[in-house]
């Protein structure tokens, strides 16, 4: 039987209206902690509370949106979000104090928040049922292309221009989101209504996938350090061109390798790649605490993305796997809720205790935390899967 199409304008639209999100995002969280220090002389406790404030107005509104998007619509909420996004982006030129650019956070935490969670959804009806896992999977390389472009631009753009360029590509980027969002055509049966009689807690979280977003919510607290300090971490190293390139080898290592880890959770279960996943993601931070040279500094990240680049959509892939199908956008949103929640909370907690240790002793005591999560994991979920094949039309992309 033939295929049905995969690559239609509307799946680019909107896994490039994705992209465009988070490259902006990416560009604002490796350098903000620059501007931060530098223009608006604050301190690593100000970067860690202004990354977390963005994060908790994410995890905020994401529930809320996993809702909103079958009782109001996916269009409707899609491109009010982008709206909040961009005007968002915008407002930076004005933020010029830290009260100023706390409340700006939390404004564009929210717009990022609802856009990404729209656009998951989306994609999840544009692809065609037979090609789910194919189509998403090519839905997340686009993140992960932001995730190398984004940090990348950001970091050198710092470093030869003022942060008025920055504010000005990230609100250019998140324009054009909105210009791709409009042409998506949503299919029909997504678009329609539904009512939910009254408003439960229960109704804003899969609790099938709460075991293993715990789990990815305790890595993801490791990771914080990560994106809020790694800029700060390399300039204190005399490093700081190098940490331009940083996310470069992460993500092309996470491209590297996830046609085989896709393979291998299929074939062998998700324990056979989440347990090593977490491994090397606590040996990458352990190389991080000791660099002392541009290769060291590299190779690390080269580790955290084989470890950290796998573990997470490998767990996002088990928490919709536990969920009823019905509810696999309400797993994504769950998932996602407790990770932003470990990221946000660990940007401002890291931030304190950066202040304290110094970063070298803070990534070593972070891969101690992604053992942690390894043995949170083995509790909550690892021990009761048998090591046997995912039926083929429960997987998603790795």
């Amino acid at each position: 039987m033939k295929k049905q199409p995969l690559w239609t304008k509307d799946f680019l639209s909107i896994s490039i209206t994705s992209f465009f999100l988070f490259m902006g995002f990416y560009v604002l969280l490796t350098t903000l902690p620059l501007y931060i220090l530098d223009d608006l002389k604050g301190d690593e406790t100000q970067v860690g509370l202004i990354i977390s404030v963005f994060l908790i107005a994410a995890v905020i509104s994401r529930p809320f949106t996993g809702k909103w998007i079958d009782e109001v619509g996916r269009r409707k909420i899609l491109l009010a979000s982008l709206i909040v996004f961009a005007v968002s982006s915008l407002l930076y030129f004005w933020a010029d104090s830290t009260p100023a650019l706390l409340a700006l956070r939390f404004l564009h935490g929210v717009g990022f928040g609802m856009a990404t969670t729209a656009t998951g959804a989306i994609v999840a009806e544009i692809v065609p049922n037979e090609r789910r896992g194919e189509g998403l999977g090519y839905y997340a390389m686009f993140m992960n292309l932001a995730m190398v472009i984004g940090p990348f631009a950001g970091l050198t753009i710092v470093q030869y221009s003022s942060f008025s360029w920055i504010f000005a590509l990230c609100t250019v980027l998140s324009f054009i989101a909105i210009v791709l969002g409009a042409f998506v055509k949503i299919p029909q049966k997504a678009e329609s209504s539904v009512k939910h009689p009254k408003f439960t807690l229960s109704s804003l979280f899969e609790k099938n996938a709460v075991p293993v977003a715990i789990s990815a919510g305790i890595l993801a607290f490791a990771y914080s350090g990560i994106l809020s300090f790694i800029s700060v971490y390399a300039k204190e190293l005399d490093l700081l061109e190098a940490a331009s390139f940083f996310f470069v080898v992460y993500a092309a290592f996470i491209i590297m390798s996830r046609p085989f880890t896709g393979r291998w959770f299929d074939t062998y279960g998700e324990n056979k790649v989440i347990y090593p996943a977490i491994v090397l993601f606590a040996a990458g931070l352990f190389l991080l605490s000791q660099a002392n040279s541009t290769f060291v500094f590299l190779l690390s990240g080269a580790i955290i993305g084989l470890g950290y680049g796998t573990i997470v959509p490998s767990l996002q892939t088990v928490a919709i796997k536990q969920a009823d199908p019905d509810k696999r956008g309400l797993a994504t949103s769950t998932f996602f809720t407790l990770f932003d929640t470990g990221i946000g909370l660990g940007s401002y907690v890291l931030g304190i205790l950066a202040v304290k240790t110094g970063f070298a002793s803070l990534y070593f005591m972070l891969a101690g935390v992604a053992l942690f999560g390894l043995l949170v994991y083995y509790l909550l979920h690892g021990k009761k899967t048998e090591p046997k094949r995912i039926p083929s039309e429960a997987n998603l992309p790795l």
